[in-house]
């Protein structure tokens, strides 16, 4: 049997998503997943970019990794989607690449595959669960299923997140991911790979 092929798409912009994608990514393969890991195009002028350092060392160092595009939904059983929260809501980068697969969608394209989502925020209380909730949205139109990871494991009652994964910055926005954040991923990437095959 063919391996489940799981897209990764995300936006990061200081790298914390991007750590988390990484971390998805290996817990997948190691699942038997065929995976594709892929950043949303960033869409701030330059001058927001050079106001905070993180971001501009973050935009540098990852402005040549793969890019996200149409197909990558397409060709994937399952796809993870991960944006930092923005008000409560998804980063514009996600949002506007979400928008551009309309012909994809009308076409029945983006329907019966397994989706997930990922998130993090400076504060504790900072939107974590109002983003995946407007993000599985989307996921609704598309005729998708959600996979969230519920409480499946007993250890989501360590990172507490039952609509997906997510991840407290700080306030110096720089907290690494820690045990919690670690085991959560490698759940969430064994469930969407075990439910996309299954749904393929």
């Amino acid at each position: 049997m063919a391996d489940v092929k799981l897209a990764i798409v995300y936006y990061s912009s200081t790298g914390t998503i991007h750590s988390m994608a990484q971390r998805l990514a290996e817990a997948a393969e190691k699942a038997g997943a065929e995976v594709r890991l892929r950043q949303v195009a960033e869409l701030a002028p330059a001058e927001a970019i050079a106001s905070n350092a993180a971001w501009s060392q973050h935009f540098d160092r990852t402005k040549n990794e793969p890019k996200a595009a149409a197909d990558d939904v397409v060709w994937a059983d399952a796809v993870l989607f991960g944006t930092p929260t923005r008000y409560g809501n998804v980063a514009s980068q996600l949002k506007q690449f979400l928008d551009t697969l309309g012909p994809q969608w009308s076409q029945g394209q983006l329907a019966n595959k397994a989706y997930a989502g990922f998130t993090a925020s400076m504060t504790q209380h900072g939107g974590q669960e109002s983003t995946l909730l407007a993000l599985y949205n989307t996921i609704y139109h598309f005729g998708g299923v959600v996979v969230a990871p519920g409480y499946t494991d007993p250890l989501k009652f360590a990172d507490g997140n039952p609509y997906g994964v997510s991840h407290v910055t700080g306030g110096s926005n720089d907290a690494p991911l820690g045990d919690a954040q670690h085991a959560a991923l490698d759940h969430l990437a064994r469930r969407i790979v075990s439910i996309g095959g299954k749904l393929r």
